[in-house]
């Protein structure tokens, strides 16, 4: 403590600080804050003490990072006065210092850019969802700031958690397959170009005739046809990847045991809200059969057989439902008259895949 004597100022011998009358700090504390974490007495400390000294000696080592500068008011000789009731108090500091290192703490999302303009995260791996949600959130303002059109998440089936904390940031369904779940948000102010889900379904009817005027037809087990006694050629409908073509003669194949080649497309018909909400497209297929002897598909067939086209084009069915008898009378027209159809032709796309272009071959190649 500092000793009055003779009306003279001396520092007490245990007093580590080297003490100057040029500059005072005084502190006002207020009632309430007067504790062990205050300061017990008043020093006067020297400009020339350096603020790395006072910073260590005010703060422990390990709280350096969370000092608080404070601000005071000059007074009339030379000094500051600090008003303590009006600084943040520790726990406010501390709780801010949480919130601020939580946020710095936040996993970005990485994806892979499209040729859109767009982003497309594969979630492969597993996560909280609550951590997912705050990772999201983040990703966002960067991805806008950067001018991403719209943000793809692929979700599998595995990490299905991760679809409601998505839903919530404002993502939509957009499709589904057996394996994952697709969900994207349109995040750009510009007009929502997205494509829709895959609108359309794609069947073929197989138009098989051999040297007789006959053609292959079957009765289904299952579907419209179930219990008809309909015949109808065979049907079936394209697996993803598949040709039309191929999608034809696999078709015989599975359902009549008979091997074919492709001729021709002859037609093809477009309908809407066929399948669920979706288009479908069916081809009408000319084959020309390899084998004739029948072992049909039992879990589907009820029956298989070769038939006059003329009895198959005469079936009450086919002559009442104008869609069936016009393909009869396509295939008619095709054996009696020089109808042309359409001809799967390779050809190879930009990126070096093979395609098939269908067009009239014949007359192609008479020009």
């Amino acid at each position: 403590m500092n000793r009055l004597r003779q009306g003279k100022l001396y520092p007490s011998k245990s007093l580590s600080w080297i003490c100057s009358f040029s500059t005072l700090l005084w502190f006002c504390l207020p009632k309430g804050q007067y504790n062990s974490n205050s300061l017990s007495s008043v020093r006067y400390m020297s400009t020339s003490t350096s603020a790395v000294a006072i910073e260590k000696q005010m703060v422990p080592e390990n709280e350096v990072q969370q000092v608080e500068l404070h601000t005071g008011a000059e007074e009339l000789h030379g000094g500051i006065i600090l008003d303590m009731s009006t600084s943040t108090s520790a726990v406010a500091i501390e709780k801010q210092m949480v919130a601020e290192n939580e946020v710095q703490q936040v996993e970005l999302l990485t994806g892979v850019e499209d040729l859109h303009g767009g982003i497309i995260l594969d979630m492969n791996k597993a996560m909280d969802s609550e951590a997912f949600a705050s990772s999201l959130r983040a990703s966002m303002s960067p991805w806008k700031q950067q001018g991403k059109r719209a943000v793809w998440i692929k979700v599998p089936t595995e990490l299905v958690n991760l679809v409601e904390p998505a839903v919530k940031e404002g993502f939509r369904y957009h499709h589904a397959e057996p394996d994952y779940l697709m969900l994207v948000n349109w995040i750009s102010n510009s007009t929502n170009t997205l494509p829709q889900n895959a609108s359309h379904r794609v069947g073929i009817g197989a138009f098989v005739v051999n040297d007789k005027r006959e053609v292959l037809v079957v009765q289904e087990k299952n579907g419209r046809f179930k219990g008809t006694g309909v015949w109808k050629f065979p049907t079936g409908v394209v697996n993803e990847g598949e040709d039309i073509y191929m999608a034809a003669i696999r078709e015989v194949k599975e359902e009549t045991g008979i091997d074919t080649e492709f001729v021709e497309i002859l037609a093809f018909r477009q309908s809407h809200k066929s399948f669920f909400t979706k288009s479908d497209l069916f081809f009408v297929c000319m084959l020309r059969p390899h084998s004739f002897d029948i072992q049909k598909q039992d879990t589907e067939i009820d029956a298989a057989q070769w038939m006059s086209l003329e009895d198959y084009a005469a079936q009450p069915f086919i002559q009442k439902h104008s869609v069936f008898s016009s393909v009869a009378q396509v295939c008619i027209t095709k054996l009696e008259k020089d109808y042309a159809g359409f001809s799967p032709v390779p050809t190879i796309t930009s990126s070096g895949k093979t395609s098939y272009l269908y067009f009239n071959s014949g007359d192609l190649n008479q020009l």
